[in-house]
């Protein structure tokens, strides 16, 4: 832990150059994209196990503090990729380093030319969602609470389990050998390679991914009543359902040419960016937490985590979201409607 708290206080201290900052810059946003994206595949697969709490989920990604942590996570996500991008490139064409500073304002000259026509749509959906279906600005902090604390509780819960386990381990004497001489490792030298190819493959997908859900369409529309959601073919969202769900489900039972092509992309995204993320989170615990128990703990957890998160995501997206479900919710679809859109007469 020592390492960690001076290298943030070094690295406000140091007046380094640009490529210290993009270093700092990739991290922060590789490690918030994945909080993210555990919160993600678990809120979405509610809509398949548990699809009343898929619906509060959705209404509490409309409240204001939410919508700004959108705006967070797009820029973070865009620079991340194109800083992966030009890491990548550098990596297997070491004979341009000498460009590397070029190459690292030409990625924030990217991330701002993507940013500013984004933020502008995203921007105006929002706008939309408040002057059509809002009377009354509401932070919403009681739905906020409510969507985060599980997964508050969950953390806590994981990182305790994961101490036990190690602090059980420490008495095994053959994990506690002092360590040897480090030598070329093959699992990592593939683990370095899956980066750098992962990150590539992963671009065109998440840059898919954040134009369908944030831009073309935003997470206010998930619940607007007729709405299409893009690239489907089984119609709009209908009022007499639990719309936050049915969007969900008009989006994977899309077909083309006999193939779910929603469930394959949504598969393919589950994989590569969680291994690809988790094994980022890897390396940021090796380099910073250097205690045998508390690193193999935060490992463990983070291990766990991974496993739990692609599993959980992939039974959801193969599990098809139940028929029936529009029918059992029509009134739980209803109040939350109208809390989350109209935000109740009276308040």
């Amino acid at each position: 832990m020592t390492s960690l708290v001076l290298t943030i206080t070094e690295t406000l201290r140091y007046r380094g150059k640009l490529g210290q900052w993009a270093w700092v810059l990739h991290r922060v946003s590789g490690f918030g994209t994945v909080v993210f994206l555990i919160m993600h595949v678990i809120d979405t697969s509610w809509a398949t196990f548990y699809p009343e709490l898929y619906a509060k989920a959705v209404a509490a990604y409309k409240t204001p503090l939410f919508t700004v942590g959108e705006f967070v996570l797009v820029a973070l996500v865009i620079y991340h990729a194109l800083n992966g991008f030009r890491i990548a490139l550098f990596d297997y064409r070491p004979q341009w380093w000498r460009r590397q500073e070029d190459a690292a304002k030409l990625v924030l000259l990217g991330t701002l030319v993507l940013l500013v026509p984004t933020f502008f749509i995203m921007a105006g959906h929002v706008v939309n969602y408040y002057n059509e279906r809002v009377s009354v600005f509401d932070l919403g902090l009681e739905s906020v609470v409510e969507a985060t604390a599980p997964f508050a509780v969950g953390t806590v819960v994981v990182l305790g389990l994961a101490l036990i386990v190690s602090a059980g381990a420490s008495v095994i004497p053959s994990l506690n050998a002092p360590k040897k001489r480090l030598k070329g490792s093959k699992m990592e030298t593939f683990m370095w390679s899956f980066m750098r190819i992962s990150g590539i493959l992963i671009i065109p997908l998440v840059f898919g991914h954040l134009a369908m859900m944030h831009v073309i369409q935003g997470v206010f529309d998930i619940t607007r009543v007729g709405h299409v959601p893009i690239f489907t073919n089984l119609g709009p969202n209908m009022a007499d359902t639990l719309t936050a769900v049915n969007f969900v489900r008009l989006r994977w039972d899309t077909m083309l040419a006999g193939v779910y092509i929603w469930r394959i992309y949504d598969i393919l995204l589950l994989f590569l960016v969680t291994l690809h993320g988790f094994n980022g989170v890897r390396y940021i615990i090796n380099d910073y937490i250097h205690g045998r128990l508390l690193n193999r703990a935060l490992r463990l957890a983070s291990a766990g985590t991974m496993i739990g998160v692609i599993v959980v995501g992939a039974l959801a997206i193969l599990q098809s979201v139940p028929a029936t479900t529009a029918e059992m919710l029509s009134q739980t679809s209803q109040v939350i409607e109208v809390n989350a859109d109209s935000d109740v007469l009276g308040r």
